[in-house]
């Protein structure tokens, strides 16, 4: 079972591509980046130069409002924090390199015959879900899409227990004997 959030749905697709689907049971992609195309994701060209600033405080500050844009409910204060000393820990070449990937969308989510489920928050500020839901089902139209209406980028922490549960209904259907 693979479950990606945002860039990490493109990693789930390029691990498609290279291995196929035969060794998962499923995949989850959540608020799922399919593409790096702009028609899928929404702008902010000054948070994403500042995310590979050279300068310490540009650099930080970029994190900072990009976390925030992650959410349309913020998380606790102390959360918050976690969230962004974690990203701050994330190097300036990691930044750099995400922002030249490239994505086998097609060889991977298109060739896929596990089943798919999309996640998205209807509130996203980086992603436009609905230009990726239907990118992603016109590779894949067996694929399962469902949407949170109150969250942003990030439904796992703003609607946890309807997501965890939602998630584990999905790998609990993976788990049964399919006829």
């Amino acid at each position: 079972m693979l479950v990606g959030w945002s860039l990490g749905a493109t990693v789930i697709s390029n691990y498609l591509a290279w291995h196929g689907d035969a060794d998962i049971a499923g995949a989850v992609y959540v608020d799922g980046v399919i593409e790096l195309a702009s028609a899928q994701i929404v702008p902010h060209p000054e948070v994403y130069h500042d995310l590979v600033s050279p300068d310490l405080r540009t650099h930080l500050d970029a994190i900072r409002t990009f976390l925030a844009l992650c959410f349309a409910t913020p998380p606790a204060p102390v959360l918050f924090e976690r969230l962004y000393a974690s990203a701050a820990m994330a190097s300036w070449d990691m930044q750099r390199a995400v922002q030249q990937m490239d994505v086998a969308v097609a060889q991977g989510l298109g060739r896929m015959r596990v089943p798919l489920w999309l996640l998205y928050g209807e509130k996203d500020a980086l992603v436009r879900p609905q230009a990726s839901i239907d990118r992603a089902l016109a590779l894949n139209p067996r694929l399962t899409v469902t949407r949170y209406a109150a969250s942003g980028h990030a439904p796992f922490l703003e609607e946890a227990p309807r997501f965890n549960q939602d998630l584990a209904t999905f790998v609990d259907h993976l788990q049964r004997p399919q006829p």
